[in-house]
C-alpha cells in the first residue's frame, strides 16, 4: 500500500511539474509573440534574476518584462554581489561576444596582452586609418578582432560587399583587398554572420564606426591610435 501512495505521489508531482513547464513555455511564446508584433524582430525570452521579471533579448537590445507582458522596460540591471556590482545584460552580450570569435577577422597578437574587437564598415574613413596600423596594435600586444557593422544597413551594396568577405574561403586576405585595393570577392549570400554581428552592435549601442568593444564588454568609441588604445586598456585593467 505504501509503495502504491508513493508512486500516486511521484505520478501527482511528475504531472504538476510538466503542467508548470507547459504553462510556462505556453507564457513565453505568447510573449514573443506580443513582442514581435510590437516591432521586434528576433525575440528570446529567458527568465531574469528577479523574481516575476523575464529578459527580453531582441536584435534592438535587452528589455526585461513583466511576466503577464504588461510592463516593459529599459535599463540596466545590476546584480550586487560581495566582488562588486555587475551588470547583467552585459554579461550576456559579452557572452555572445566572444562567441563571435570564429566568425571574427582576426589579426593576432605574437606576445598577446589584449583582445579587442572592432566594429568595421569598409566605406569608413577611420576604420581604414585603425585597419593600416593592425601591425603597430599587434606589436603592442593587442589582437584585433574586426566584426562586420554596415552603416547603411542590411540591404546596402555594403553588407553585401561584406557578407563577400566574411564568407571568403580566405576573410583575412578579403579584407586586405577590399581595404588596401577597394578590391572585393564576388558576392556571396551569407547574411547570417554579417546579420549577427551588425545586431550585437546595435545591442551594445554602436551607432558609428569604428567602435572598439575589449573581451569583458567596456566600448571604447571611436578611432583610437595604437599607443593611446593601449594606455586605455591598461586603465581599464586597472580599475
Amino acid at each position: 500500500m505504501l509503495t502504491m501512495i508513493r508512486k500516486a505521489s511521484l505520478g501527482v508531482l511528475l504531472m504538476g511539474l510538466f503542467s508548470s513547464f507547459a504553462t510556462a513555455a505556453s507564457t513565453d511564446a505568447s510573449l514573443q509573440k506580443k513582442f514581435q508584433d510590437l516591432g521586434f524582430g528576433q525575440v528570446s525570452i529567458t527568465p531574469s534574476p528577479l523574481e516575476g521579471i523575464k529578459t527580453i533579448d531582441t536584435d534592438r537590445g535587452i528589455f526585461y518584462a513583466s511576466d503577464n507582458g504588461e510592463y516593459l522596460f529599459d535599463g540596466k540591471l545590476f546584480h550586487i554581489t560581495p566582488k562588486g556590482v555587475e551588470d547583467i545584460a552585459l554579461k550576456s552580450l559579452v557572452k555572445k561576444l566572444n562567441a563571435q570569435k570564429a566568425n571574427a577577422i582576426t589579426y593576432p597578437a605574437k606576445n598577446e596582452k589584449y583582445v579587442v574587437y572592432v566594429f568595421l564598415d569598409i566605406t569608413c574613413h577611420y576604420c581604414h586609418i585603425l585597419f593600416e596600423q593592425n601591425q603597430k596594435y599587434n606589436d603592442l600586444g593587442i589582437t584585433i578582432r574586426y566584426l562586420a557593422f554596415p552603416r547603411q544597413g542590411l540591404h546596402s551594396q555594403n553588407a553585401q560587399r561584406m557578407e563577400a568577405i566574411w564568407a571568403s574561403p580566405d576573410p583575412v586576405q578579403a579584407l586586405n583587398q577590399a581595404e588596401n585595393d577597394r578590391v572585393y570577392p564576388e558576392t556571396l549570400k551569407q547574411p547570417n554572420i554579417v546579420k549577427a554581428q551588425y545586431d550585437l552592435g546595435v545591442q551594445f549601442g554602436v551607432q558609428g564606426t569604428p567602435a572598439i568593444i575589449t573581451s569583458s564588454g567596456e566600448m571604447i568609441n571611436g578611432y583610437m591610435p595604437p599607443d593611446r588604445l593601449l594606455r586605455a586598456l591598461e586603465a581599464l585593467q586597472n580599475k
